[in-house]
């Protein structure tokens, strides 16, 4: 029986190795975002704004020029410190905040109720706006209207997962991925979930990121608040959590073995 040579098994282990590190830093087909759109495309967006919701936060500031009259529907700010609270004006640092009852109304100095529920914040500052001069309050007052505790989530194959502020309108779910860092390399980039809370129902929305048009349509792409993004694992990142560091199946086992092998070689051939 021919013996079989130390150089010929050096190569094959060589070979080996090569040939799984190759197949396992392959780059997948569906990495891309935005395969099925020209680079030249418009595309006509419905540009959607966060209607407001019962238990949102809403900072309502009226401005006029007569700051007295002004103050009249400013809540006070209330700051802590050192163990005691302070009020101040709410033309200071800060304002105190209304808070959306079950009924999607606000109780504002004054008016009285003001149902606020569905409308975006321009249309409550314009509402608002409305009603101080219809009821001669204010002549000449400017509302500004902000939703404070507007936040949305990003969990799974995410770099910097986490609990994210709606910082504007009309923000979509790619910005929400990328104030999150973006997916990483082994985020499932066609099956993105969005759990959304409509009418007390959790509704669940699949995003498809290697779409263009699918993704500009979807009624997810416009983040609204309390939103759940869940980006899953693809196949490699499960098999990767279901190995050992050092079984057959892993590569790491493969090139630790073919290093053994060239070294015990090196030995022999000595």
């Amino acid at each position: 029986m021919r013996p079989i040579r130390f150089n010929h098994l050096v190569s094959a282990f060589a070979i080996s190795s090569v040939i799984l590190c190759a197949s396992s830093c392959s780059t997948p087909k569906d990495v891309t975002y935005f395969q099925e759109m020209p680079v030249q495309t418009v595309t006509q967006l419905d540009v959607k704004s966060i209607a407001i919701k019962p238990n949102d936060k809403l900072s309502v500031i009226v401005n006029s020029r007569d700051p007295k009259v002004a103050n009249m529907f400013n809540l006070p700010f209330t700051a802590r410190t050192l163990g005691q609270e302070t009020a101040t004006n709410a033309t200071s640092q800060g304002v105190s905040v209304y808070t959306v009852d079950a009924e999607g109304n606000i109780d504002f100095p004054l008016l009285g109720e003001v149902h606020v529920e569905g409308l975006t914040r321009m249309e409550v500052a314009s509402l608002i706006k409305g009603m101080l001069i219809g009821s001669d309050l204010v002549k000449d007052p400017v509302v500004i209207v902000e939703l404070v505790n507007a936040q949305a989530s990003v969990l799974g194959e995410v770099n910097k997962p986490g609990r994210y502020a709606i910082d504007r309108d009309n923000m979509t779910i790619l910005d929400l991925i990328g104030s999150a860092g973006d997916l990483t390399i082994y985020g499932v980039r066609d099956s993105i979930r969005l759990i959304r809370t409509v009418d007390g129902q959790q509704v669940t929305y699949n995003v498809d990121l290697l779409s263009g048009k699918d993704l500009t349509s979807s009624p997810a792409y416009y983040i609204q608040q309390d939103d759940i993004v869940y980006v899953e694992p693809n196949p490699t990142r499960i098999r990767q959590s279901r190995l050992n560091a050092n079984t057959v199946q892993s590569t790491s086992f493969w090139v630790s073995l073919a290093s053994l092998g060239v070294t015990i070689a090196a030995i022999l051939v000595k």
